[in-house]
C-alpha cells in the first residue's frame, strides 16, 4: 500500500516504495526551544562510514504530515551509513503541522530547531560536519530551501522534493542543489518549481551542481526519490576545513 501524505490543500503519494529491511533502530528525540516542545526521529547509522565519521541528514515532511508517516520515505534505508534525522513540524495557522518558508516567521522557530539538532546530535554521535544535508517534501521543502539562504556554512548540500523558493528568499552561496518535481504537480505548479531551479542555476553557476529529475506525476514523493538523493548526497561531500 502507498503512503499518503496530507497537505493542506491535496493528499499527497508516496508512490511506489519497496519493502527495505533496516537493522536501524530508531531513537526519540526531544528539545525545548523557547517553551516549545520539538521532537524528532533520528536513525543511527547500520553502517560504519569510511574515516569513521558518519554524514548527517535531515528530512522535513510536508504540510499536515507527521514523522511517524514521513519516516516511511525510508532515507535511513537507502543511506545506512548516514545519520538519518525525521523532524515534527509544529501547527502552522491552520492548525496542520509544518514549516516556516520565510525568514522570521513565527520566530524563526525552525531556524532555530535546527541549529539545536546540529548542536545536539554532533555531541552525541560522531558527525561528519563537512556533510550534513537536508531534504524535505512540499512546504518541508520550502524549508529546505530557507535552510540554504540562512544556513548554508551548516549544510554540505540541499534536495528539495516539490518545492517553491519564496520571493524574499535569496541564497546566495553555491551549494549542490538536487531538485525533484512533478510535471502534473497543481499543488505546487511546475512553472514555480522550475523558477526555484532557474534561481539556483544563478546562484551557483559554475561553483556547484543544480540538478533536476522532472517526473511525469503531481504532487508527490516518488519511489525512488529517497535512493536518487541518497546517492546525490554521498556525490557531494562538502569541502573541507
Amino acid at each position: 500500500m502507498p503512503n499518503r501524505f496530507a497537505t493542506s490543500i491535496a493528499i499527497a503519494m508516496i508512490v511506489a516504495l519497496g519493502a527495505r529491511a533496516s537493522a536501524q533502530r530508531a531513537e526519540h528525540l526531544t528539545w525545548k526551544i523557547e517553551g516549545e516542545q520539538r521532537r524528532a526521529i533520528l536513525y543511527p547509522p547500520s553502517v560504519d562510514s569510511p574515516g569513521g565519521r558518519s554524514p548527517l541528514v535531515f528530512s522535513f515532511h510536508g504540510h499536515g504530515d507527521t514523522i511517524q508517516n514521513f519516516e516511511n520515505t525510508d532515507m535511513h534505508g537507502a543511506w545506512p551509513e548516514a545519520i538519518v534525522v525525521y523532524f515534527q513540524g509544529l501547527p502552522a495557522s491552520d492548525g496542520l503541522p509544518g514549516w516556516q518558508a520565510e525568514k522570521g516567521v513565527n520566530h524563526d522557530r525552525d531556524l532555530k530547531l535546527v541549529d539545536a539538532a546540529v548542536a545536539s546530535v554532533s555531541r552525541e554521535f560522531s558527525v561528519d560536519k563537512t556533510r550534513i544535508y537536508a531534504t524535505g517534501f512540499s512546504n518541508g521543502a520550502n524549508f529546505t530551501y530557507l535552510l540554504w539562504a540562512e544556513r548554508p556554512d551548516v549544510f554540505a548540500a540541499f534536495a528539495p522534493v516539490a518545492a517553491r523558493l519564496q520571493p524574499s528568499i535569496r541564497p546566495t552561496q553555491p551549494r549542490p542543489i538536487f531538485h525533484i518535481a512533478g510535471q502534473r504537480d497543481t499543488r505546487i505548479p511546475i512553472a514555480e518549481q522550475n523558477a526555484a531551479i532557474e534561481i539556483a542555476k544563478l546562484v551557483n553557476g559554475t561553483a556547484a551542481p543544480v540538478m533536476t529529475w522532472i517526473h511525469p506525476g503531481g504532487h508527490v514523493y516518488p519511489g525512488p526519490a529517497s535512493d536518487r538523493i541518497a546517492k546525490f548526497f554521498r556525490d557531494h561531500p562538502g569541502k573541507k576545513p
